[in-house]
């Protein structure tokens, strides 16, 4: 595999810019004149829409601007790829950040692609999900999988901590989820429940669905918001990637992220939609809510930024049992006093909160209540 030492940055086939890798072994980014006059920042805080030279930091993405760090697998993807380098003979301690971009090719999370991009030849079969679901969890255990190129040419680029896959059904793209080794049972079926509830409850999401099994209760599986109709990208930027901070260290609060939605979107109607998610993930027990699983999406038509559809909301903890993302400074127990304060701090007005808090308090019970969904 050759080593790339610049790529170009395309946007639904539009040139975006250059990175190239410094002596220093950072990633430098460059915007191309025609982009400067015609499109966006990709990065508001980090790169603004100025013909210069952008230089990252080391930490925390090891010499990436966080939104090209969004382009990269995490968890399982990362996983899928170091099996994939080793079966071709390729160190993967070798192959720095800017050459795995390059393994992405044009299907990362976003809308950002890369070339030139190293190809490898892959199989593919027939969708079983039982079948892929089983050689996933080979794959967790150390153990090999005949069916390594079929999984790494269907989940080498996507992100999260649980096996999944990105497929097609009637032209459209979707993701589906398998069981981690962490997992309790059927987390299928509990995503997808909270799924209903989260929609239920006034949030914004993606089209959910539960995918049959003959092994257990079902996959959960998610319409991609990243994706159009016409084969378009919706380009997207996480929180991690938008304050250039990694997802894996807790130090995020939620008056900070309303602070940076506002800032971005000058739109209520999405404060409002993150007070939603805010209250869901407290009364629903979801405390895996870290810098990652918040994004936001650009709509280049309007030229606006907004709250993207929520996803990876089910019942879950982080670290200590606490929330990734503290609550007017508490992780531990977050109070109704908490939320508040949140809301008060954002200008929310108090009766719409409080109404808001109230009624999904109240659906989160009867989701939690309900055994079913979650043993």
């Amino acid at each position: 595999m050759d080593s790339y030492k610049r790529l170009n940055v395309f946007y639904n086939n539009r040139l975006v810019g250059t990175l190239a890798q410094t002596p220093e072994h950072l990633v430098a980014f460059e915007y191309d004149t025609n982009w400067i006059q015609e499109g966006f920042s990709i990065s508001p805080f980090s790169l603004p829409l100025l013909k210069k030279l952008f230089i990252p930091k080391f930490d925390p993405f090891y010499g990436l601007f966080g939104v090209f760090n969004d382009s990269l697998p995490d968890g399982w993807g990362r996983l899928l790829v170091e099996r994939f380098l080793l079966k071709n003979n390729i160190d993967p301690s070798h192959v720095d950040n800017l050459n795995r971009l390059a393994i992405v090719q044009q299907n990362g999370m976003g809308a950002l692609t890369y070339q030139p991009e190293h190809e490898f030849i892959t199989s593919s079969n027939d969708l079983d999900y039982d079948r892929l679901s089983e050689e996933c969890s080979k794959i967790l255990e150390s153990h090999d999988s005949k069916y390594l190129d079929e999984l790494f040419t269907l989940g080498g680029s996507s992100g999260g901590a649980r096996p999944k896959i990105l497929i097609k059904i009637n032209n459209e793209d979707w993701i589906v989820k398998f069981p981690s080794s962490h997992d309790p049972n059927d987390p299928g079926l509990i995503e997808y429940r909270y799924s209903l509830c989260a929609k239920d409850c006034g949030i914004i999401m993606s089209q959910t669905k539960l995918f049959d099994s003959k092994k257990c209760l079902g996959y959960f599986g998610t319409k991609r918001f990243d994706r159009l109709a016409n084969g378009d990208k919706v380009h997207t930027i996480s929180v991690s990637g938008l304050l250039e901070t990694s997802h894996r260290i807790p130090n995020l609060d939620y008056n900070i992220l309303m602070k940076v939605t506002l800032e971005l979107t000058k739109n209520y109607q999405d404060i409002e939609q993150l007070f939603r998610i805010m209250c869901f993930n407290v009364f629903a027990h979801n405390r895996d809510d870290h810098s990652k699983n918040f994004s936001f999406i650009y709509n280049e038509n309007k030229k606006e930024w907004h709250l993207s559809p929520a996803y990876d909301l089910t019942y879950s903890s982080s670290l200590n049992d606490e929330h990734a993302t503290t609550v007017n400074g508490n992780g531990v127990n977050p109070s109704s006093v908490d939320i508040l304060a949140v809301a008060q701090n954002i200008g929310m007005k108090k009766n719409l909160a409080r109404d808001i808090l109230a009624e999904i308090k109240e659906k989160c019970s009867t989701l939690l209540n309900d055994k079913k969904s979650y043993l």
